[in-house]
């Protein structure tokens, strides 16, 4: 697989997630289990335009945010709750194909940054394209947030 990695400046994307801590070996049931569930609390709630689904790594824990992104704020019901993803410099590609080989886009993005020199600072998401039966058109865009000068290791 060739990934293009490129750097770039985000702004934060409100989201409506849920939180939680996985592992591994579970992130293909919990991640789409948790994205529907959040997907009926939007419908349930008539949110305008709900967007992408997304998954936000928080931490080396498996602390995560699975969800939508969406474009206002709102209260949560204890369960779905109003976040964000990080905002700031980040290393990120673009993922074409099926979600079990995610990794290599994560994988490519690492080698790129110890390549160049970059330290990545932790929190790393998923933002996934719109369903198509075609698995080889699925796009699933992958960001890394990167350490800026003055950054301390968290």
């Amino acid at each position: 697989m060739d990934c293009q990695v490129e750097i770039m400046q985000i702004a934060p994307q409100l989201t409506a997630v849920i939180r939680c801590r996985t592992s591994q070996d579970q992130l293909s049931t919990v991640v789409p289990q948790l994205c529907g569930e959040v997907w009926n609390f939007l419908r349930a709630g008539n949110f305008p335009r709900p967007e992408r689904h997304l998954a936000v790594y928080l931490d080396c824990e498996m602390n995560i945010e699975v969800g939508v992104e969406v474009f206002q704020h709102f209260a949560g019901n204890g369960r779905v709750v109003c976040s964000e993803t990080p905002a700031g410099l980040v290393a990120t590609t673009a993922h074409l194909g099926p979600y079990s080989r995610l990794g290599e886009a994560h994988d490519a993005v690492h080698k790129w940054c110890a390549d160049h020199g970059h330290r990545l600072a932790g929190p790393s998401w998923e933002v996934c394209g719109h369903w198509t039966d075609d698995v080889s058109k699925l796009r699933t865009d992958v960001f890394w947030l990167l350490r800026t000068t003055g950054d301390r290791p968290g």
